[in-house]
């Protein structure tokens, strides 16, 4: 096999007709951070974005899409953003993850979100998590009665705060693609100010990032579904669409409606928006939120890990990342310690603000 590194730009009509044969030939491909459109419109804003074209004797067998930074450390395209990372290709296709780094340039490619079942990373698996799927193939009927099924109280609890919504602040109506920048502009202000309640880092303080949101608003390629209560935003989504596939992203909502659940109201009727608009699924994402249980139809495995050939930049990089890595892995698989995590960084934004 050779492999050859372009820009996603260089990348011409044919490879990337090859690029969606292979996604739609595996399902577990079809999340949108794994289609091209995500990788270029990433690389609109960033100029560390590669992809390594693999060729057999056949043509193109695989491409393998990251982030080159100094030192010859990779990560996945969108490190710390996406939900979802693979190599594009056949899922029997098999290739020495060291030969690969080799190709590329790399001394170290670390992952944390990537489809376990995929060969050529397995090997390197530290932890295996899961990631929730909303299953909507047989509709929105049928999905909402295995959610109701599933928590029947949780279930009624949040419709009865739905209709309760609507009688105290306002008739509800919900827009499943808005096209309105300013409703952009508030998803970003209030995950904003979510950040820094919860002390976290306040993504949107990159400008890359916000242009990325902006450019896939605009292009299409994510849909920003708005919640409103007599004609006030209360809850927003923030996803990326890729034909019958969603890639959930960045849910908010306005903190002053919390006692009405808005988030999980929203959650809702993003489902049965987005059965109503043809998707099949919508991937919730990896992470320590109890009502993705609730929610979920299906799960796939993914893996957090890392791949290093012997090099300098992969020695120094282990040694300023592996350690706390390791010590995030424990509080996601402890509850109790997740929690209290919690706590200690709301408590600690808490403190930050005071002395602003």
């Amino acid at each position: 096999m050779r492999t050859h590194v372009v820009r996603p730009s260089e990348l011409g009509e044919p490879e990337l007709r090859r690029w969606r044969e292979l996604r739609g030939a595996d399902p577990s491909l079809s999340n949108p951070f794994l289609a091209p459109e995500f990788t270029q419109g990433v690389a609109r804003f960033r100029d560390d974005v590669r992809v390594g074209v693999v060729e057999d004797g056949a043509g193109v067998a695989a491409f393998f899409p990251f982030e080159r930074h100094r030192g010859g450390v990779g990560h996945p395209v969108g490190f710390g953003l996406t939900d979802l990372q693979g190599i594009i290709a056949d899922p029997a296709f098999d290739l020495p993850a060291s030969e690969l780094l080799r190709a590329c340039g790399l001394g170290v490619w670390d992952f944390d979100h990537l489809i376990a079942a995929q060969r050529v990373f397995a090997p390197y698996h530290q932890v295996v998590r899961v990631e929730p799927i909303i299953d909507l193939a047989a509709g929105f009927p049928a999905w909402e009665a295995e959610a109701r099924a599933m928590a029947p109280k949780t279930h009624k609890t949040i419709r009865y705060k739905e209709r309760k919504l609507g009688r105290e602040v306002g008739e509800l109506s919900y827009d499943f693609a808005s096209a309105e920048p300013d409703d952009l502009r508030l998803l970003m202000r209030w995950k904003s100010a979510q950040y820094q309640r919860t002390g976290r880092t306040d993504r949107f303080t990159r400008p890359w990032i916000v242009g990325l949101m902006r450019h896939f608003h605009e292009t299409g390629f994510g849909v920003l579904s708005v919640l409103r209560a007599g004609g006030r935003p209360v809850s927003m989504h923030f996803g990326l669409r890729d034909g019958a596939s969603m890639a959930g992203w960045f849910p908010a909502y306005d903190t002053e409606f919390a006692r009405y659940s808005p988030g999980m109201i929203g959650h809702l009727r993003l489902a049965e928006g987005a059965s109503g608009s043809g998707l099949d699924e919508i991937w919730m994402g990896r992470g320590g939120k109890e009502f993705k249980e609730w929610l979920k139809s299906r799960e796939i495995p993914i893996a957090e890990g890392r791949v290093a050939r012997p090099s300098a930049g992969a020695a120094l990089h282990w040694v300023r990342h592996v350690p706390l890595n390791r010590l995030r892995d424990k509080a996601l698989d402890n509850p109790k310690f997740y929690r209290q995590a919690d706590r200690v960084l709301k408590g600690y934004a808490k403190l930050r603000g005071r002395s602003a």
